[in-house]
């Protein structure tokens, strides 16, 4: 996360930003932070995945 974006909080949007991801450019919603982790809710038509991912490999959308 860069110092000029905005803080990943509870319910904002949010992309991954890690290359070494199978959901690397994927955005979701964050749902609950815990530590330096952020739990992710992502959908896609008729599923829905919630994924921890480290807070270091998302950024506000």
């Amino acid at each position: 996360m860069s110092d000029d974006s905005l803080p990943i909080l509870p319910g904002s949007t949010v992309t991954v930003n890690d290359i070494s991801s199978i959901y690397n450019g994927y955005k979701g919603f964050v749902q609950r932070i815990s530590g330096k982790n952020a739990a992710v809710l992502f959908e896609g038509g008729n599923w829905d995945k919630l994924i921890t991912i480290p807070i270091k490999d998302l950024r506000s959308s």
